[in-house]
């Protein structure tokens, strides 16, 4: 990765933000600027310099993650506070940028209290608005990411039967990940079956998979720091007309989406194309959440591929797109791919099959 070239990005943001300097809390923002993955650190990037600032227990993990040409590694055996003021006071620094999302309210009091002579600015998104767009090495690790994670998807259609638990198939499909080059998993697996798939966010439970169901299951590998996410729906037995009727209208809507979109239309334009069909078969009310969003370190990051959203699409950008129909008491229907924003449309990166799989 590039660690000189996203610091030297993020300084040409001071002047448009009214910063002299800005002080980095949000760990994945962190990891990001500079490879560090430890749970206690931040990053405080000044007009020429820009320091590594954590204790002890992470020294030797930033000495063999950061680049040292780049950052100062500052190493706090007193409050780290205290040792932010100092770096503060010695670039005579008056305005600093911080991330208010990422801070807890006590954190702020004590900073204002400790730096009375300087102003806090909230610069929240300076760092998230330069990982909207991916290079070469972020696609790469997303693609092996969203390798896995098909892998994973190839696996557990053969590992799954009658009277498992919900909470057994997460399991497996995380085991899978882990063994086959993840991390971890990107989220909390989502296995929803039965009237439960109706749970947009239904995390696996003790519910056991019975004939008839459908089972909705949503997940991803972190791959080098780097997430994927997919959702596929199945029926474990024999589908029935309304669960084929309702699969076939979803699979329309992310159809349209897939084929249509193109470079500088704005995410609500993107968002309406899929919306619209199931509005179409009266179903616009059961899809209830947006079709999408970005992907890259975090699994939910910017744009958000809302109704609401004025974002643009531009190259290199990264996103999903996930309509979902959910009728309470019955269940739920999702079908999300991950897709690569190009200069001729999307480019698909998760390729597990959409047939509607009867298991």
């Amino acid at each position: 990765m590039n660690w000189e070239k996203r610091i030297g990005k993020l300084r040409k943001k001071f002047g448009e933000k009214n910063i002299e300097a800005v002080l980095i809390t949000n760990p994945a923002n962190i990891f990001y600027l500079s490879g560090f993955t430890g749970s206690a650190g931040f990053i405080f990037a000044a007009p020429e310099k820009a320091y590594l600032i954590t204790d002890f227990r992470y020294e030797e993990q930033a000495e063999k993650e950061i680049s040292l040409q780049i950052f100062d590694l500052v190493i706090c055996s007193t409050k780290i506070i205290d040792r932010i003021k100092d770096l503060v006071e010695s670039e005579n620094i008056k305005r600093l940028g911080i991330e208010a999302k990422h801070m807890t309210v006590d954190f702020y009091n004590e900073l204002n209290e400790k730096l009375s002579r300087c102003s806090l600015i909230p610069v929240t998104g300076i760092v998230e608005e330069l990982r909207t767009v991916k290079d070469e090495e972020e696609i790469d690790r997303i693609k092996k990411a969203a390798q896995i994670a098909d892998s994973a998807f190839d696996y557990i259609i053969k590992f799954i039967k009658p009277g498992l638990k919900e909470i057994e198939v997460a399991a497996e499909i995380e085991y899978f990940m882990r063994r086959n080059g993840a991390s971890k998993a990107s989220f909390d697996i989502i296995a929803a079956s039965g009237e439960r798939s109706a749970l947009p966010h239904g995390t696996a439970g003790e519910r056991k998979l019975g004939n008839g169901n459908l089972l909705l299951m949503d997940f991803g590998a972190v791959y080098k720091g780097y997430c994927s996410d997919i959702t596929r729906t199945v029926v474990i037995g024999k589908a029935s007309e309304k669960q084929r009727k309702v699969y076939d209208i979803v699979f329309e809507a992310q159809n349209r989406a897939l084929e249509t979109a193109a470079v500088n239309m704005t995410c609500s334009e993107l968002d309406g194309l899929a919306r619209s069909v199931i509005a179409e078969y009266g179903m616009g009310d059961k899809f209830g959440h947006s079709l999408g969003h970005g992907v890259g370190i975090e699994v939910h990051e910017a744009p958000a591929v809302s109704k609401n959203s004025r974002e643009v699409l531009s190259p290199g950008m990264v996103i999903t797109i996930e309509p979902g129909i959910y009728i309470k008491g019955w269940g739920g229907v999702r079908i999300e791919d991950m897709v690569l924003v190009t200069e001729k449309g999307l480019q698909v990166l998760t390729f597990s099959t959409k047939e509607l799989l009867e298991i």
